[in-house]
């Protein structure tokens, strides 16, 4: 019993708790888990938002981007310094400001001085700094870096008490709360951000756009969020591209959410042997460019997108990636599910968040502008105190020496009978009024100042700093010169680093890619060549041919290529191809590339989904409007000598993918189209040189469906080669006639009496083995004068038209051109 009771005791002495653990267990607050952890997590999640994630509205900056930055300008690595070696730097900022993983530091240095993710890169990098296609950079042991210009202007005038400090993470350094920032950062280059519970996502913009934004604002302070947007046009991407909808843009901008779609360039141009080509100059800002290529892969992989034989990356400092189609497909299809199916095509989501005074807010395009607004304000107004400061504190000094060069022969005196330095100090601050750092700096003086032209310094540098004392306190007496000298150092900027948009703004939606209110309506003229070129030319160009004589039609074709249309309109102007298949197109005359007198031109494909062997035989621009009391319409031939008449209004809207004009029959082709209008007559003329003339009202009015009726009987063997227009107010017209073999002449056209539809016609041209079939013909007026006639071969002659001879209508003519052999006529224009 008694060793059970010894037992017992001990057990009892070892669960007794010692006086330090009944003292502490009194301090010991009961907490329910639940609450702790919501508390915690609140607290990580404002640490991670503050801290990490989201950047200040004045400077634009996150905290490790901040303290990157302050780092270099501790370690003098100026743009005009030398570069330093990434890991030097790295472990500067997590040594001093930033105790986190090294990696995410060199990260985010990286990010900086990419010239693909910043609009304004504010670090340089030399050695390898990774690639638009996410290739890793070199390890920081091995590149180097130092800040760029604008980053210097960022941390310009720090010194000068500009800006808040607070102290580092263990309290042994100061570190800025925000930058000083000359530039608004925060639109220039964006960010991107993802914090706990909320994100930003804020696109770059163009400098000398914002700068503009910010100095109306700074005039008119009442300006709206769309007053603003006359200035910032849209985000300005590095990578380029192009952004549509200016609607939301303006949402957008004036809610800080919304999206806006983007798209990389491309264009169809054609290759080798007829072959076409899609070349992609540009992709959407932050889109992987190698992951867009393997993308497109896939899908060609799995058959989702048909008619791509190959593609490859041609990219050196500007992105150039080729696809190569297959023949017979649609270049434009092709192009259009790349852009639906890809990254090609995107959508940029405003999420407008940033810090204002700590505290996380989404913000408008002029709040931005605002609160930076505010922060240059007292950025400058803490400079000027602190100049201020500084220059009555010399000028207090200056005063003193002054007054001592005055009385130098008592102070020199004093000096002498006083025992030591502060004795002497003593007494100058007695005898003389002299303040304590009066004193200090007259015990400093050199002897040389009593020299006459030292003591003049003195007088000029008070003078110089009492007149910027009164500059500095106008400067701080008047806001609205602060907001000038904000300005004034704005447009600095501007001027060094103001450069050209890179993103085009399209201010129609994406379905709509119509640019027609940026396009003046003026007066173009277009060139089609038979090989499906094409191009628009300002009439300016053409004047200077005719004066020149040079020939208007002086164009780089391809040898076997040649001058198929030529024609003048408005930018505005609707344009309707028709094709050799009975089909119509229709595009603007704006989207036709301008190009000069010497160049070839842009491939057709690219802006009509064109089958393989397809051939435009007529261009026509539409009239801007078409009424229903109108008696326009467009009169069509065939080959086979079929025509048909259609209301021209039914034309005013073709699809994308156009329209059937006409139906043909086996073997017959659609070779002309024109507009006609009441009154007009109609001529045709065959290869065998049979011509036939009749009112343009012998054809009733059909629908698009209709296959229409005989327009002119032709031999076996024989087919049409044109169909003219004679308009109603024509004087005195006449038919010019070629034959293949270069033979022409000009017929009156009082000669073709006016016959009913259907007939075989009369003789127009003696046909011969010699002449050749009849090639084409033009109904020629006072009007035109000049004539330009192209061979097959590429031979090109022009000549005015009163030197054809005007012949009877069963003549063959005589030689207008002198071809080679083997070579015939294949086109010709009338000016």
């Amino acid at each position: 019993m008694a060793e059970k009771k010894n037992s017992n005791t001990n057990n009892e002495d070892e669960n007794a708790l010692t006086p330090e653990q009944v003292a502490a267990a009194k301090h010991v607050v009961p907490a329910s888990i639940t609450d702790e952890m919501k508390d915690s997590y609140l607290d990580y999640a404002m640490s991670v938002i503050t801290s990490r994630a989201l950047p200040d509205v004045k400077d634009g900056l996150k905290p490790v981007q901040r303290r990157i930055l302050y780092a270099m300008h501790t370690m003098n690595l100026t743009a005009g310094g030398k570069f330093r070696k990434s890991a030097a730097i790295v472990g500067e900022v997590l040594g001093n400001y930033h105790p986190h993983g090294d990696s995410s530091v060199y990260a985010a240095m990286v990010n900086l001085a990419q010239s693909w993710s910043m609009r304004y890169p504010l670090v340089w990098g030399q050695g390898n700094f990774g690639s638009i296609d996410d290739d890793p950079p070199a390890a920081q042991r091995y590149t180097e870096a130092k800040m760029t210009k604008i980053s210097g202007d960022m941390l310009r005038d720090i010194e000068k008490s500009t800006v808040d400090f607070r102290s580092n993470y263990d309290g042994t350094k100061k570190e800025p709360i925000v930058l000083p920032a000359a530039v608004p950062n925060l639109l220039l280059n964006g960010t991107l951000g993802i914090a706990v519970g909320m994100a930003t996502n804020i696109p770059p913009h163009n400098l000398n756009e914002v700068v503009d934004a910010i100095n109306h604002l700074i005039d008119t302070p009442k300006a709206t969020n769309e007053d603003i947007l006359e200035h910032i046009k849209g985000p300005d991407f590095p990578t380029g591209g192009i952004a549509f909808n200016e609607a939301d843009i303006h949402h957008a901008s004036a809610t800080g959410k919304g999206g806006v779609v983007v798209r990389g360039e491309a264009e169809i141009v054609e290759g080798a042997k007829g072959t076409h080509q899609i070349i992609i100059s540009s992709v959407p800002y932050r889109t992987n460019k190698a992951d867009l290529i393997i993308k497109i892969a896939d899908l060609v992989r799995n058959k989702k997108i048909e008619g791509i034989k190959d593609i490859r990356d041609e990219s050196t400092d500007e992105i150039r990636v080729v696809i190569d189609l297959k023949g017979g497909g649609h270049p434009q299809n092709v192009l259009n599910n790349i852009y639906k199916y890809t990254q090609l095509e995107d959508t940029f989501h405003y999420n407008v968040v940033t810090l204002v005074d700590g505290i996380p807010q989404t913000l408008s395009l002029k709040g931005i502008l605002e609160q930076f607004i505010a922060h240059r304000i007292e950025v400058i107004t803490r400079r000027t105190k602190h100049d201020l400061d500084k220059a009555e504190a010399r000028e207090h000094i200056l005063l003193g020496l002054k007054k001592a060069l005055d009385h130098i022969d008592e102070i020199i005196k004093l000096i002498k009978k006083s025992k030591d330095t502060q004795t002497a100090h003593a007494n100058l601050m007695k005898e003389f009024k002299f303040s304590d750092r009066q004193a200090t700096a007259i015990l400093e003086m050199r002897l040389q100042k009593l020299a006459g032209l030292e003591r003049q310094k003195i007088e000029d540098e008070l003078n110089e700093v009492q007149k910027l004392i009164a500059e500095l306190k106008a400067i701080l007496s008047d806001e609205k010169k602060i907001r000038k000298v904000v300005k004034d150092e704005l447009a600095e900027m501007q001027k060094q680093y103001g450069d050209e948009r890179r993103t085009k703004i399209v201010k129609t939606g994406v379905k709509s890619m119509s640019v027609e209110d940026l396009i003046p309506d003026e007066e173009s003229t277009l060139v089609l060549t038979d090989g499906g070129y094409i191009k628009r030319m300002s009439p300016d160009e053409f004047k200077k041919q005719k004066r020149g004589g040079v020939g208007v039609v002086d164009i780089a074709t391809k040898d076997d290529d040649f001058v198929h249309t030529f024609l003048t309109a408005n930018t505005h102007n609707d344009l309707l191809f028709f094709t050799d298949l009975g089909k119509v197109y229709q595009t603007k005359m704006y989207d036709v590339p301008e190009g000069k007198r010497a160049t070839r031109g842009k491939s057709v494909m690219n802006f009509l989904p064109l089958e393989a062997e397809e051939q435009i035989t007529t261009v026509l621009p539409m009239p801007k409007e078409i009424k229903k009391s109108d008696d326009l319409s467009v009169l069509m031939m065939t080959k086979q000598g079929v025509t048909k008449r259609v209301k021209a209004e039914n034309f005013y809207d073709v699809r994308r993918n156009g329209l059937i004009a006409m139906k043909l029959g086996d073997n017959d082709q659609l070779i002309k189209a024109d507009f006609v209008n009441t009154g007009d007559d109609v001529v045709t003329v065959s290869a065998y040189g049979q011509a036939i003339r009749f009112s343009a009202k012998d054809i009733r009015e059909m629908g698009r469906s209709a296959t229409g009726v005989r327009g002119m009987k032709l031999a076996s063997g024989d087919y049409l080669i044109g169909a003219q227009v004679v308009r109603a107010d024509a004087h005195e017209p006449g038919l010019l006639v070629l034959t293949a073999s270069g033979y022409g002449k000009i017929t009156a056209l009082s000669e073709y009496k006016r016959q009913k539809r259907g007939g075989s016609g009369v003789k127009t041209a003696k046909v011969t083995s010699k002449t050749g079939n009849v090639i084409a013909i033009r109904v020629v007026t006072e009007e035109e004068t000049e004539l330009v006639v192209m061979s097959k071969k590429s031979q090109v002659i022009r000549t005015d038209l009163n030197e054809i001879p005007h012949l009877g209508r069963v003549s063959q003519g005589v030689r207008i051109m002198k071809l080679r052999e083997k070579d015939e006529i294949a086109s010709v224009i009338c000016l």
